[in-house]
């Protein structure tokens, strides 16, 4: 275990809580939603930011501060930002494919990310392939989470981090105090997203998931990741989705049900273009 000064990077996604009713093939689908968006979040993050663990519907990464800590913050900042365009583009390509008439396919566009930013002094410990952070500059960060930021989406980042980055190039953050439990008041700048939100796709004609295109893809990620979770193979932690119990029965409804929602989907479709 190592002490490192540290910038602290925790990307949030939520907003299905309220949409969903207590259905097998919604709550799959929504923690599958979850997980494609996290991954495309995810995989825009480049050196020095590094991935230290993934949590449920959450990604908390990490930049050592070795150098011009202004310049690391920047660049950390600069993918941040990306993060939010690669969540907006992979989220209207989830829309595009129409799924299924689940709850957790219809909303979607409900889905909102958050990303929170830190600086400090962190205790490293190196656990298989991941590297864990400590101590309470990453407890700080958590506790960020319950806030009372009146959006759903937005970057906030603490005083430390603002004043070593100097912020987001040309514009104004509102500043904020916040009652971190355990911590006390910690004083923030949250950036809010500016212009309009991109419309979304049109609704596609319900042709069956065929093989090679992206419907056909996702569905067929949808169903390995049922199959792996209802056998136990897959033990998510989501912190905004109902933590339920699923076995081998609910896969065999899952199946079932998807069935019947293509079904649905058609009757559904067809009646709208009358």
């Amino acid at each position: 275990m190592e002490i490192k000064r540290v910038a602290l990077v925790l990307a949030d996604i939520s907003g299905y809580t309220r949409f969903l009713r207590s259905h097998t093939t919604s709550l799959l689908h929504a923690e599958a939603i979850i997980t494609e968006l996290l991954e495309a979040v995810i995989n825009h993050a480049e050196h020095p930011l590094t991935l230290s663990k993934l949590e449920g519907d959450a990604a908390f990464m990490y930049a050592p501060l070795e150098g011009d800590e202004c310049a690391v913050t920047q660049d950390v900042l600069r993918q941040v930002t990306a993060f939010f365009e690669a969540f907006k583009a992979r989220e209207r390509a989830l829309i595009a494919c129409d799924a299924c008439v689940c709850d957790a396919c219809r909303n979607i566009a409900q889905l909102k990310l958050k990303a929170f930013l830190h600086i400090g002094e962190a205790a490293i410990k190196k656990i298989r392939q991941f590297e864990e952070l400590g101590g309470e500059e990453a407890i700080l960060i958590h506790r960020l989470l319950k806030n009372t930021v009146p959006a759903k989406e937005y970057t906030l980042m603490t005083q430390a981090f603002y004043d070593v980055s100097g912020g987001l190039d040309g514009r104004t953050p509102e500043t904020r105090i916040e009652a971190c439990e355990g911590i006390g008041d910690v004083t923030v700048k949250v950036y809010y997203p500016e212009g309009e939100e991109p419309p979304l796709p049109p609704q596609p004609a319900p042709l069956p998931p065929m093989p090679g295109t992206e419907a056909g893809a996702l569905a067929d990620r949808f169903n390995r990741y049922a199959v792996r979770r209802t056998l136990g193979r897959e033990q998510p932690q989501f912190a905004h989705l109902p933590n339920q119990k699923l076995g081998p029965r609910d896969l065999f409804g899952y199946f079932v049900g998807g069935i019947g929602s293509g079904v649905v989907k058609t009757i559904r479709y067809y009646l709208s273009q009358k």
